[in-house]
Parts: structure tokens; C-alpha cells; sequence
């Protein structure tokens, strides 16, 4: 509003208006909160981070389509025996009654599921997977540009010492082998029907000079329609073998992490095509968070950052109603003054028509717009 002051709006809303004080979680938010009405039979666990490099873990509920109710838990950190720790306070029939929970590849977050949720089968994220094929193939490729940098300077150099001006071989679309190489970043990262015309000329261009670069994008394609195709497990299992044994005749050095991930991960990879699950409502509700903190110019106050998110995801905010007194004469509306020696205003500036601070009742009138303009506390009443 104009004329208001942010300070002291943002003040009044934190201790008057909500209901964060009445918080029962508010002392160990900075650790972890637990919302126990809230899980359900398919989870998703993820990391985020929150202000200046504080991971939280988070714990969602995919029924709840990132709406109300989408929040189990946040905790502080991504080591697992903390995170099993605090997870295990919620009530022990609750979490065998999970089916399902998608995480991503990493090791903590594998033990994290298995041990507070014992009953659920674990799905790693297919496009975690595909990314990391596509990490690959950007390091394939980022080695041949390294190549390619190093021979253009030494031409340079034997240009200098000859006498004659140095002049780089051009393909027929006018990159150079260097401008070849950092241009296809795109284009060996995305599939190849999304390809443009001038992207498809590069990719003939880098596909003719660089036949490695090119198996391994097929590779990696095949992978995708893997994926892709709605298939029973023990057929997808047999054509995932298949596809890592022709990672493994690639003989790259860039998918020796492929090849180890796919080892460790085997298992959950393939519970993929059980129910077609990923973790995708996860990394929608990081998405939120991180547009919600962006907001704020980032988290100064954890506790209370948490609180509203808290408010929007883990159900309805239930507030007290004001006590109001009652007094001669017809009744005022909400905004509007009382009569003459019945008029109170609180230390906070809010008015209201009994003091709520001495029943431990907040004071949820609209504040006094005077006292918001002018920064005027007001005066007790």
C-alpha cells in the first residue's frame, strides 16, 4: 500500500496478524518440521537450498500435486543419520504405509528411504540418469574442443614465425573446428527432433569429424526411448543390459561414471517401470520454494520463512478469533473507531475492543493505517 511502512507491516504481520508465535514447531524449526497428517502412499525426498549454501531435505506428498497438504517434512541437512533420525519421529504405522518414493542417484538418500521407510519400494529419477549421460557426452565433447584450442595456438604460433598471417579452416556452415565444438553444447543435449535446420547442418558437421561424439549421442538416445517406451520391468531389464553393454564397448573414460552409477543403482533405476514414476513433483516444489525465497531477496529468518511455507503447503492455518467486547450502543464495524472512551489501541498499533496481549489472544484486527504511515507504535491501551 502506499504510504506504508514495509518494516513495520512485515513487524506487525509476523507477531500480530499470524499465528506464528502459537507455532508449537517454531523452537526446533531451524532443525526439522514434521507434518505427520500429511504423508502419504507415494513420497518424493529431495535436497534445497534455502540461504547461503543451507541444504534442507524435504519430503512431499504427490498426492497433493504441490499444492496444500504437499509437505511431510524439512530438515536441516542431507546426512542421512540425521535426517533417519528426525524422519523416525513421525509415527512408525505412518511410514510403513508408504508404497513409493522417488529419489534421486545419491547414496545418502537411498538409506535415508530405506530406513524410515521401510515398506516402500525406492525409484531413482529416470532424468537423473539421462543427465548424467548427457554429462558425458558435454565432457567428450568439452575435451575434444581443449584439442582443438591447443592446435589452433600452435598454428598461430608457426604462422608468427613465418611471416604470414594466420587464416583458420572454416566448415561449409562457417564455423571454425573451435566455433564447431563450443556450438554443439545444445545440440548433444537435447533430442534430436527438437533440433533446428542450422542446429541439424552443425550436427552433420560434428557427427562427420567426430565419430565418437556421435555413438555416444546414439547411445545415449537409446536410453531415452528406453525410457520412453511403456514396457512391463523384465523387458525393460533386458533391454537395459543391453544398453550397458554397449556403454561399456564404448570404452570412454568421460562413462566410467556411467557405467559405476548403473552397477550401484541397478535395482531402483528399474522400478521405474513399475508405476512410470519420477521425481519430478519434488523438483516442482524446490522450484516453489526457491521462487518464494527469491521474493524475499533471500532467507534472513529461517524459522519464519519455514512458518509460511508451512502455511501455503502443509494444510490450513487455523486462527484464533478475536474476543471482542461488547458495548452499549450499535456495534462498529471492523476498521472502524470506536465510541469516544472505549477507543484502544495496542502497543503493536492495531485496533481492537479488548486487549488481547493479556489473555495471550493475538490482536488480528487490520492495523491502524496512522500508525502505519507515521511508524507510530500507538499507545497501550
Amino acid at each position: 500500500m502506499y504510504g506504508v511502512d514495509g518494516d513495520n507491516l512485515a513487524r506487525w504481520y509476523k507477531h500480530c496478524i499470524s499465528d506464528y508465535e502459537e507455532w508449537e514447531q517454531r523452537y526446533h524449526a531451524m532443525e526439522y518440521i514434521l507434518f505427520k497428517e500429511n504423508i502419504g502412499e507415494r513420497l518424493s525426498m529431495d535436497e534445497t537450498c534455502l540461504s547461503q549454501g543451507e541444504l534442507y531435505t524435504i519430503v512431499t506428498n504427490k498426492s497433493a500435486h504441490g499444492c496444500k497438504g504437499s509437505l511431510v517434512a524439512m530438515i536441516q541437512g542431507t546426512k542421512s543419520e540425521n535426517v533417519i533420525y528426525y524422519l523416525s519421529k513421525l509415527p512408525r504405522t505412518k511410514r510403513l504405509k508408504v508404497k513409493e518414493i522417488t529419489i534421486d542417484l545419491s547414496p545418502s538418500m537411498k538409506l535415508i528411504a530405506k530406513r524410515a521407510f521401510p515398506n516402500a519400494t525406492i525409484v531413482s529419477d529416470r532424468f537423473h540418469v539421462q543427465k548424467l549421460m548427457n554429462e558425458a557426452i558435454s565432457d567428450l565433447r568439452v575435451d575434444y574442443r581443449w584439442k582443438a584450442i591447443d592446435q589452433e595456438n600452435q598454428e598461430i604460433a608457426l604462422a608468427k614465425e613465418v611471416g604470414r598471417k594466420f587464416i583458420p579452416h572454416t566448415f561449409e556452415n562457417g564455423d571454425t573446428r573451435r566455433q564447431l565444438l563450443a556450438r554443439s553444447r545444445h545440440i548433444v543435449m537435447k533430442h534430436f527432433s527438437k533440433w533446428t535446420d542450422s542446429q541439424k547442418r552443425r550436427a552433420e558437421i560434428l557427427f562427420r569429424e567426430y565419430p565418437a561424439i556421435e555413438e555416444a549421442y546414439s547411445i545415449s538416445m537409446k536410453l531415452t526411448q528406453i525410457f520412453n517406451t511403456r514396457c512391463k520391468k523384465n523387458v525393460a531389464l533386458t533391454k537395459l543390459s543391453q544398453w550397458y553393454d554397449e556403454v561399456e564397448r564404448l570404452n570412454c573414460k568421460f562413462f566410467n561414471s556411467v557405467i559405476q552409477t548403473m552397477q550401484n543403482n541397478y535395482g531402483t533405476i528399474a522400478n521405474y517401470f513399475e508405476n512410470r514414476s519420477t521425481n519430478a513433483s519434488a523438483e516442482s516444489f524446490n522450484a516453489k520454494v526457491k521462487a518464494f525465497r527469491n521474493q524475499f531477496r533471500g532467507v534472513s529468518d529461517i524459522p519464519f520463512f519455514l512458518f509460511r511455507l508451512k502455511t501455503i503447503f502443509a494444510g490450513p492455518c487455523h486462527l484464533p478469533r478475536p474476543v471482542l467486547r461488547e458495548h452499549a450502543g450499535p456495534a462498529s464495524l471492523p476498521g472502524q473507531d470506536l465510541p469516544p472512551g472505549q477507543r484502544r489501541v495496542c502497543h503493536h498499533g492495531f485496533r481492537y475492543r479488548l486487549c488481547p496481549h493479556r489473555s495471550r489472544l493475538r490482536c488480528r484486527r487490520l492495523p491502524d493505517l496512522h500508525a502505519l504511515r507515521h511508524g507510530a507504535g500507538g499507545a497501550r491501551g
